[in-house]
Order: C-alpha cells, then structure tokens, then sequence
C-alpha cells in the first residue's frame, strides 16, 4: 500500500506541512475518482495514522477545505465531500491576479479563449431555453446602453448566458472563477462608450450577430465573430487616446 504521507516528485525537496497533506490527499482521491461529491472522509484517527500528521494540523487542512466549500464538516459525524463555492475560489483568484500589474488585460485574453470555445460548442448543444435566456439578456443590453453600472452588467450577464449554453461544467467554471475582474473591466469600458454614439451603435451589432449566429448553429461563424467582436472592441478602446491628442 502507498502511503499517503510519502512526499509527491513535486515536492521530494520540501515536504508539506500537515494541512497541506490533507488537502493534497483529498485532492488526489477527487482526481482519481476515490471521491464523489457526498462520500465520507475516514475517520480523525484514521487520517491522522495515514498522512502522519498530528490532530491540529489535520483540523487545519478540514478547516482549508471547508471554507471552499469543499467539506461539509458536521460535527459529531464527520467530514463530507462538498461542491466547491466558486465565489470563494473566484475570490482568491483575484487576489493573486490583482498583484500582476497586467491582470484586467491577462484576464481578457482567457476570456477570449473561453468564450470562442463555448459558443462553438453551444452552436450544437444549446437549448432553446438557452436562446431565450440570452435573447433577453441582449435585450437588456440595449436598454442600458447609455448607464455604465446596468450597461456594463447587462454586457457581462450577456457573455455570460453565452458560456452556460455550452453547458460545459469547465467552462463555465473557468469564466465564473474570473467574473469579478470580467465585471469590473466591461463596466470601465462602459464609462469610455457611453459618450461616443459609434462605439455604443457598434455594440449593440457586434452582439446581435454574435447571437445570430449562435441561433443558425453555425461555429464558424460564432467563433469569427466573437473574435471580431473583441478584437474590434479592444481597437475602439485604444482609439479613445487618439481622440484626446
């Protein structure tokens, strides 16, 4: 039997400390599939034998767990698998990001690869549900074209819609783990718009051919335009400096 406790390759030169053991071994049985949402930690006891760790640093690493969500922690019955609160882990994403002095931008090219790739796929699995949802939402978008708090929340609520209709888990996961740093950057871009007639009537387009597309289920399509769309919308956001010259 492998032990638990013996170091990973990735970290033969400095072992863990005892919360990191438990969260590296819980992480371990998800990926292997050992765990499902709903499934029973074994025993303190047990744990603390296993990884060779003390009862304090165990609780340590539960505690780590529990607060992601991750462990349901009942007292009296023991720690069970929870599904992850992606607000939380949505949270400490954007703490790291914030200390890049690029994040907003960094952050904008993985929404560019998510969203190509969600409303390809939603091209073929989207739902009429899904149509209805995001034709609302594009609704919305242009009543707020010229606030930028509900513009800019109705922009992103748009994008959104467009991911779920991939239903993809990993997808959708990925995008709401950036939302913060996503709604802060489309409200910023709002407040540049707001008094420029072309950009606002080049919006309000650029979505609606997006959402034709995705409607006629056609990928290629939805991907060119997508791609088109930010592309367009990162050259109109740099036009602004020209303006003031």
């Amino acid at each position: 039997m492998v032990n638990e406790a013996s170091p990973s390759e990735d970290n033969a030169e400095t072992p863990p400390d005892g919360a990191a053991k438990v969260i590296a071994y819980v992480r371990r049985r998800l990926l292997a599939g050992e765990l499902k949402l709903g499934d029973k930690l074994p025993a303190e006891r047990e744990l603390c034998g296993l990884l060779g760790i003390s009862r304090p640093s165990l609780r340590e690493g539960l505690r780590a767990l529990s607060v992601l969500g991750l462990l349901d922690v009942q007292q009296g019955r023991g720690a069970f698998i929870g599904r992850a609160d992606i607000s939380v882990i949505g949270d400490a994403l954007v703490f790291t990001l914030a200390q890049e002095s690029n994040a907003v931008e960094d952050v904008l090219q993985a929404r560019i690869a998510i969203e190509a790739q969600a409303i390809r796929i939603a091209c073929r699995v989207a739902t009429d549900q899904h149509l209805a949802a995001i034709n609302e939402k594009l609704e919305h978008f242009v009543d707020s074209l010229n606030d930028p708090e509900r513009g800019g929340a109705a922009d992103h609520a748009f994008h959104l819609a467009l991911v779920e209709a991939s239903q993809s888990s990993t997808l959708i996961t990925m995008y709401r783990a950036i939302e913060p740093l996503l709604l802060r950057s489309h409200v910023e871009r709002r407040r540049l718009a707001a008094p420029d007639p072309d950009v606002t009537s080049y919006l309000v387009q650029a979505h609606k051919d997006v959402f034709v597309a995705l409607v006629n289920g056609d990928p290629e399509e939805a991907d060119r335009r997508i791609r088109e769309h930010f592309e367009i919308s990162a050259r109109l956001r740099r036009s602004r400096f020209l303006k003031s010259i």
